[in-house]
């Protein structure tokens, strides 16, 4: 990554990070080739971040951010409940279809790096996910939301390890084939 004077070193960094430890992980990854990629000097990155703790903090809070904008997108795209919430699925089967897709980057990094702030991310975004499949279900009239996501954030989790360890892109449409089941079962009969 070229010096460009339109981005900051901090952004730099963020963005040499993000891709490099994405693709080949936050253990893997040395400081120096990430300061390497964004064109910036050690110091500047320990005077940015303090440490590669902090900066791996920062590569899962943009992963998070990022998500959560692509969730609310696939969202908003349907009107039913039941719809909005097999977006979700769909989102997944269209992430686990890229084949730059190397599985969850929280359960990546988490696995690597055994850092407070990787931990405390992860918990953070699946904090979010489980209260983000809840309200999903609540709003179907599932008659117990909270068991609906639980077993829809498990076959989440299960999809993406299975499109990471077995390179099948095919366990994101059972998923989402399963979760129509599931909902469907869950919700009252009239």
């Amino acid at each position: 990554m070229a010096d460009d004077a339109s981005t900051t070193p901090h952004e730099r960094l963020l963005a040499a990070a993000t891709e490099l430890f994405y693709r080949e992980g936050v253990h893997t990854v040395g400081i120096d080739r990430v300061i390497a990629r964004a064109g910036v000097a050690k110091a500047t990155l320990y005077s940015t971040f303090g440490s590669k703790d902090a900066l791996i903090a920062a590569y899962l809070e943009i992963r998070h951010r990022e998500m959560r904008e692509r969730v609310d997108q696939a969202i908003g795209r349907h009107r039913s409940s039941r719809e909005q919430l097999l977006a979700v699925f769909d989102l997944q089967i269209e992430l686990t279809s890229d084949p730059e897709y190397r599985g969850c980057p929280f359960a990546n990094a988490t696995a690597e790096a055994h850092a407070p702030s990787a931990d405390a991310a992860a918990d953070a975004y699946r904090d979010w996910l489980r209260e983000t499949f809840t309200a999903l279900a609540s709003q179907t009239g599932a008659s117990n939301p909270r068991t609906l996501a639980q077993q829809l954030h498990l076959l989440w989790d299960g999809a993406a390890q299975s499109a990471r360890m077995d390179r099948d892109q095919h366990g994101a449409w059972a998923a989402r084939t399963a979760a129509a089941t599931l909902l469907d079962a869950a919700l009252p009969t009239a």
